[in-house]
């Protein structure tokens, strides 16, 4: 087929390993058609958008037809899930292949709900449209939110029907990421292959995300580690920072790239509570918010356990070396959490006592039931009425030493403002606007209040008028929320 999309793929994981994938034939869907297309992204990606509209374009991105230069495939890979190891790989998914855009960026372009692969376990490797929509929305909210994600370019509906607790509409999502290298992929390397299909593919992740990592040997892999470990500790601050909820995160579900990827029971926090959960098959707790700083240095640990053979020849010293990177986890993520914090609170230089004034400020809008996101954004444009906490005696003493604090530092109050407003989102992909959306879209087939959601979203530190709306809370704050993995 002629290439009028703008494709420019390369295949550099097919020179890996041929147990970390499987070729795919297509699944062909009935009557694909495009529900939302990316259009921002489309021109970041140096893409066509006449091109991805046309019949072709939508076959591709239905998994119809393989574009130019692609080749199909199913990642392998293997990972805890809620503690308990098992294999797994690209059950419902299929990667078309790595697309090089005009500033030499390298993308994977993978199609999420495109049909069975050897890795479906039974399932039909089939997704819903209101899961796909969801993703959608939560990963572009998290890419305007300054937060690192995988993206989405497209949704297409497939014309068919699946089945489920009922049926539902069939769609296909096509995800735009930086790579698709899991700690769930080293996992089932270091598990099931040889040593040097391990170092094989550490060599490629390290050359294809960390390519200033020139040291050989030893150094090389410990210092890949150390990398790995910084973007994680950056990554959960920044969610931990918006009161993003993932809700699985095992350990398939974290990119060594740093991005935030697979959103399936993910959720924004309302009421602050460290205990918040969301996620239906969560029972247990263990991906609460309060947890998962925790949770991600246990993941950092078992991609630990998986480099120790290249971290040291003598394996109590590598144990050693590792076991270091991994504590170093918690010292960076509390730093850039604690700094994070004090950049949402307008101060700029640290001090011994903000940390107090920080974790007294959280256990009140605990006490109080306060939203996390209101607080603050309260706080920014210095509105401090209709919510229980400002009223409480106990908020006036706190204010009055966050004053005090503000007041050493001396400077103005517009560069205040304009630091914490750059810090405290006015908005966020509240719960229920985006299931008013999803119900809108699937069931009615009206896309305008997607729409309208998306457009507020794109400019999250806004503070205009038009995001009013969307920073009102749930007008039914006594519902049982919950969110579902959507498989």
């Amino acid at each position: 087929m002629n290439n009028n999309m703008g494709w420019n793929f390369q295949n550099t994981y097919v020179n890996l390993s041929p147990n970390l994938f499987s070729r795919i034939r297509l699944n062909p869907v009935k009557a694909p058609k495009i529900v939302v297309l990316n259009e921002e992204l489309v021109g970041e990606l140096g893409l066509n958008i006449d091109g991805l509209k046309s019949e072709e374009g939508v076959s591709v991105l239905s998994g119809n037809r393989i574009p130019e230069g692609g080749l199909p495939i199913a990642q392998a890979y293997a990972g805890h899930q809620f503690g308990h190891f098992t294999m797994l790989g690209d059950g419902r998914a299929l990667l078309l292949g790595e697309h090089i855009t005009p500033k030499g960026k390298r993308y994977d372009i993978q199609l999420k709900g495109s049909g069975r692969t050897p890795y479906s376990r039974g399932g039909d490797g089939r997704a819903a449209l209101g899961p796909m929509l969801r993703e959608y929305i939560i990963s572009e909210a998290m890419h305007k939110l300054g937060i690192p994600s995988s993206r989405s370019l497209a949704v297409v509906t497939t014309g068919e029907v699946i089945l489920r607790e009922q049926p539902l509409a069939g769609a296909i999502l096509t995800r735009v990421a930086s790579s698709h290298i899991r700690v769930g992929t080293f996992q089932y390397i270091s598990t099931y292959e040889s040593l040097g299909e391990l170092k094989e593919l550490a060599d490629y992740t390290i050359e294809r995300h960390f390519p200033d990592i020139i040291e050989v040997g030893d150094n090389r892999y410990l210092k890949f580690l150390k990398e790995v470990v910084k973007k994680q500790a950056t990554l959960i601050a920044k969610w931990q920072l918006v009161g993003f909820i993932h809700g699985v995160m095992n350990t398939d579900n974290m990119a060594i790239s740093g991005e935030t990827i697979d959103y399936g029971p993910c959720a924004f926090m309302d009421a602050y509570n460290p205990a918040t959960v969301f996620s239906s098959i969560d029972r247990q707790g263990r991906y609460a918010y309060g947890n998962q700083p925790m949770i991600a240095a246990w993941n950092l640990a078992r991609f630990a356990e998986t480099l120790l053979p290249l971290i040291h020849d003598d394996a109590d010293r590598a144990l050693e070396l590792a076991n270091e990177a991994i504590v170093d986890f918690t010292h960076t993520y509390n730093d850039l959490w604690i700094d994070g914090m004090r950049r949402k609170l307008g101060i700029f230089e640290a001090e011994s006592g903000d940390e107090s004034i920080i974790m007294d400020l959280l256990s009140l809008m605990k006490k109080y039931r306060a939203d996390f996101t209101n607080t603050f954004r309260a706080l920014s444009i210095d509105d401090l009425s209709g919510m229980e906490l400002f009223a409480s005696e106990e908020f006036s003493q706190w204010k009055g030493r966050w004053e005090s604090r503000l007041a050493k530092e001396g400077k103005p109050k517009a560069e205040r403002v304009r630091q914490m407003k750059g810090n405290n989102p006015a908005i966020i992909p509240r719960n229920y606007r985006v299931e008013e959306a999803l119900d809108a879209a699937v069931n009615k087939g009206e896309l305008r209040v997607m729409e309208e959601l998306l457009e507020a979203l794109s400019n999250p530190y806004g503070y205009t008028c038009q995001q009013e709306k969307y920073a009102q809370l749930d007008p039914n704050p006594n519902r049982n929320y919950r969110t579902f993995c959507g498989t």
